[in-house]
């Protein structure tokens, strides 16, 4: 059975905007000013932690951003499009149950009219087919094989976690052409403008051991639980990363050319320019902005279901529907970024050596490219940073609503669309609703912090009441 790539719109701006950042990590290298700014970043423990935590849901979320589709016997392609990451957790994706089970359970949540051997019928919970299906007696050997498998997790994970800490030595050792004892000692106490190592490694060490317990469990029960076709939730939770990754990200591509060209044009030119830019944001301002999304996915709806023909699988329309979103937000969030650097240009072209460039016939778009543009990228850098967040949040609003993914789409905003309706239900059914806003949380928590610190960094005013307050 072979495979064939397959690539998706998403795909292609997601690994285009992976070199960009690579592009852009070089040019910080060669660039003293820039380089001085993350390093203030690193050397915050909590910008070390929570950039090891975003760089958990980066990995997972570019391995699912590699699809491809098996070639059957018949020589045609199969209908379903897979990515690595559903390669790497087809048993979780295979083991599904008929319907709702509890994290761990061995049982399904509902009662069943169950045959008897004596020929009677009992309402009884059944058996599940794959969650402890290897436990001959679940009451008695439940707990046990828990807790060896939680032990045998943590092993993995601390076995995990030495290995990193023993690569990462000798890794720098050669780079700092020290001892293998004085790069550990350097390591776990870092010297003055060293990065935060001592936090790399705990957050690490943290997610090493939770990863491995988790997946010790999996290996046996459904981690998370089962949902309502009986799909296990882990598996989805994590589908959901690669979802929230690209509205978070792609969305900011459809931003930031609007809003860096209309705020510069307008706090440069100003004039009438500057009266139809602000006339324009000020108008799209005053539009309730989920109505806003709301109305342009419902008219891309409508033009992808009178257009089905032209996909060839649910994935493709599926990401085509992402890929609308994406642009529909980034077209109508511009304005407070548009805002804060028209402001910024306004103060930028009183200064000296913007005058000096234009007593010397300097044009104004060399003027904002050269003078203007580089002295406003620590704001939008933390502007970057910031939204991310919350573009994260609005997916899993407008799912909600209805208005977000395509349903068949794997995404937190959906699960908690779809659990919502459970809540009611009894005994209750919480455990998609937790796991969709756990990871969430964590996702956005991270986000957050790690925007704090870079604010931090690269804004002086920032720095400068901080440093003032203390």
């Amino acid at each position: 059975m072979s495979f064939v790539p397959e690539v998706l719109w998403t795909d292609a701006l997601i690994w285009l905007l992976v070199f960009a950042c690579t592009f852009f990590a070089l040019h910080v290298v060669r660039t003293p000013v820039l380089r001085s700014s993350w390093h203030t970043v690193l050397e915050r423990p909590m910008g070390m932690a929570s950039l090891v935590v975003l760089g958990v849901f980066v990995v997972i979320g570019l391995a699912d951003s590699l699809h491809y589709r098996t070639r059957l016997d018949n020589g045609q392609l199969d209908v379903e499009v897979k990515s690595i990451l559903d390669r790497a957790l087809v048993q979780l994706k295979q083991h599904t149950e008929r319907t709702y089970s509890a994290p761990l359970a061995t049982h399904a949540q509902a009662r069943e009219t169950i045959e008897k051997p004596n020929g009677g019928q009992a309402r009884e919970k059944p058996r599940l087919q794959f969650g402890g299906a290897h436990l001959a007696d679940p009451e008695k050997e439940w707990t046990g094989d828990v807790l060896i498998r939680m032990a045998s997790g943590l092993s993995y994970g601390l076995i995990a976690s030495i290995g990193f800490v023993c690569l990462l030595t000798l890794t720098l050792n050669a780079f700092w052409r020290c001892g293998i004892s004085h790069a550990f000692s350097r390591l776990w106490r870092p010297q003055d403008k060293d990065p935060a190592w001592r936090s790399l490694m705990l957050s690490s060490f943290l997610l090493l051991l939770v990863s491995g317990i988790i997946f010790s469990l999996a290996d046996g029960y459904h981690v998370l639980g089962t949902d309502k076709v009986g799909q296990d939730v882990l598996f989805q939770t994590m589908k959901s990363i690669r979802t929230g990754l690209v509205i978070g990200t792609l969305t900011t591509l459809v931003t930031l050319p609007v809003a860096i060209g209309l705020g510069l044009l307008a706090g440069y030119f100003r004039g009438w320019i500057d009266d139809v830019i602000q006339y324009v944001y000020t108008t799209l301002n005053s539009i309730p902005w989920v109505l806003l999304v709301a109305a342009a996915v419902l008219i891309v709806q409508v033009f992808i279901e009178q257009n089905e023909s032209s996909f060839s699988s649910v994935a493709q329309r599926a990401d085509v529907r992402l890929l609308a979103l994406c642009v529909i937000i980034g077209l109508t969030g511009w304005t407070g970024l548009a805002r804060l650097l028209r402001a910024e240009t306004l103060k930028l072209r009183e200064l000296d050596y913007v005058t000096a460039a234009r007593a010397f016939g300097v044009s104004g778009p060399r003027i904002l490219l050269r003078h203007i543009l580089p002295n406003v990228q620590h704001l939008i850098l933390i502007s970057i940073v910031m939204d991310f967040s919350g573009l994260v949040l609005a997916e899993a609003i407008l799912s909600y609503v209805g208005v977000g993914v395509d349903p068949v789409m794997n995404s937190w905003g959906n699960m908690i669309n779809a659990a919502r309706l459970e809540l009611a239900r009894e005994p209750v059914v919480w455990w998609p609703l937790v796991a969709a806003f756990s990871l969430m949380f964590a996702l956005v928590l991270a986000a957050n912090l790690f925007a704090d610190v870079v604010r931090d960094a690269f804004d002086p005013r920032a720095a400068g009441s901080s440093g003032a307050n203390s």
